[in-house]
């Protein structure tokens, strides 16, 4: 809302079979109040998982009638047989196949491992090329973020199975990923940020005794090394 974001609430993809991606951002959109969706329009950015054809139709059905900004293939057809790369005039209206109504096209290059990239994005609400751009931009802001939750501070790897669970996850992920950036800011290095040296900053920084309990577990594992070569590992307690 304005430059404010926070988290609503969230679902749990749970694997071939079960309710897909884009069905369960239809149950997340249901969970809007009223207050919400009558007050303000409502945008769904969305990458290429939700631009399939009956979750568009679903954000323009009466119900919702929302905006969608949404990623799509590069192979993604028109109705005249031809492919969305080949469109060159960002902000046009086109038909895909097997939607009855138009969209907006437009793309945006994004840097991937030192190379620019193409990635289309299309609109459900008449916009310029540039707008429709911007907009599209935040999605991959957003994208950003959760990719650096999930692989740097072990979002992917929960297992938990109640919500409560779930809760506890999220924040413990959330909380991590907070405190590293806290210490980037805290160095001031404001180049290029590795998320995985300020999480170690922050572990030496902030939490020095679960550093020291997980050296010491270490060190526990190779007392059998030890052993085999004739040494020994003492660890002695100093009162400072």
């Amino acid at each position: 809302m304005g430059n404010w974001r926070f988290p609503w609430s969230f679902r749990v993809y749970r694997g071939k079979g079960t309710s897909s991606p884009s069905q369960l951002a239809l149950k997340l959109l249901n969970t809007l109040p009223s207050i919400l969706t009558k007050s303000f329009p409502i945008y769904v950015l969305g990458d290429t998982a939700f631009g399939t054809i009956k979750f568009i139709e679903k954000l323009r059905d009466s119900s919702f009638n929302h905006h969608g900004i949404l990623g799509i293939p590069n192979t993604r057809k028109l109705t005249d047989g031809r492919k969305v790369s080949e469109l060159k005039t960002r902000g046009q209206q086109v038909y895909l196949n097997g939607l009855n109504f138009p969209v907006f096209l437009s793309w945006v290059w994004l840097k991937r491992d030192g190379k620019r990239v193409k990635r289309f994005v299309i609109s459900t609400k008449p916009m310029k090329g540039k707008t429709i751009v911007r907009w599209g931009k935040r999605r991959w802001q957003i994208e950003g973020f959760f990719k650096t939750a999930k692989h740097q501070f072990s979002l992917h790897r929960f297992g938990q199975k109640t919500l409560l669970g779930v809760y506890r996850w999220l924040i413990l992920s959330l909380v991590s990923y907070l405190l590293a950036y806290w210490i980037y800011l805290h160095n001031g290095y404001f180049d290029d940020l590795d998320w995985y040296d300020s999480a170690e900053k922050a572990l030496v920084l902030l939490l020095p005794q679960i550093l020291l309990l997980s050296l010491i577990k270490k060190l526990k594992l190779l007392n059998p090394w030890f052993y085999k070569h004739g040494l020994e590992l003492c660890l002695v307690r100093c009162k400072m």
